[in-house]
């Protein structure tokens, strides 16, 4: 479990293929891993949840499967390359971000990306199947950032990184149509999840009236 909140930015110092060849050894330098993670730990890697196999001071190395590759962008990473990193949450830790799993639901692509001000806007080309999730002043996680939404359309959404945010994470250097990493709020999937039992098979959707029935919604 994650916040969103990023306490470093990495560097790709290698990847190379599994023996299999199915997947990939990434290791990663970073003042974050001077304190060595225990193997097993979990590490986010630009919003994805992975698995130190090896770690000693000043850096560590993750393994990602054909299924991370498929989901993420992390095919894409290569030597050079810097990364979000974020160390799982205490139990004991506030909860700064929101609640973010590191299980990545699909890919968006950077539509534009221009400064306001202090600010800087992204607009986010987003799949069609994860905006319903997408909600604007909701939650949500580009690359491991946990941001607020401006506004949301039937293309995608739009967040503003504020100067924190643009000096501590590499989002603001994003060039148009980059691919980053998103994970919608999990709330949202697990109330679309519960809700769903209650849909006639062939509806199109719940009337009020239904919502009230089940306990969903009150008032007139």
């Amino acid at each position: 479990m994650f916040t969103g909140l990023v306490e470093d930015i990495g560097r790709i110092s290698e990847v190379a293929p599994l023996p299999r060849g199915s997947g990939q050894r990434i290791v990663i330098v970073a003042k974050l891993l001077t304190e060595a993670l225990p193997i097993g730990a979990s590490l986010a890697v630009d919003g994805v949840c992975l698995t130190v196999v090896t770690s000693s001071p000043g850096q560590a190395a993750v393994e990602v499967g054909p299924e991370t590759r498929d989901r993420t962008s992390l095919g894409e990473l290569s030597p050079g390359r810097q990364v979000h990193l974020e160390r799982a949450l205490r139990v004991s830790d506030r909860l700064g971000g929101h609640i973010v799993t590191g299980h990545v639901d699909g890919i968006g692509h950077i539509e534009s990306s221009v400064r306001r001000g202090d600010s800087w806007d992204l607009f986010v080309a987003t799949p069609t199947s994860l905006l319903r999730y997408i909600v604007e002043k909701g939650a949500i996680c580009i690359d491991g950032v946990s941001l607020t939404v401006n506004r949301v359309d039937g293309r995608g959404f739009a967040v503003s990184l504020v100067p924190h945010t643009q000096s501590h994470t590499h989002l603001a250097g994003k060039s148009k149509g980059s691919a980053v990493n998103l994970e919608v709020d999990i709330v949202a999937k697990h109330v679309e999840k519960l809700i769903a039992a209650y849909v006639p098979s062939g509806s199109t959707g719940l009337s009020l009236d239904k919502l009230k029935e089940f306990g969903f919604a009150t008032g007139d």
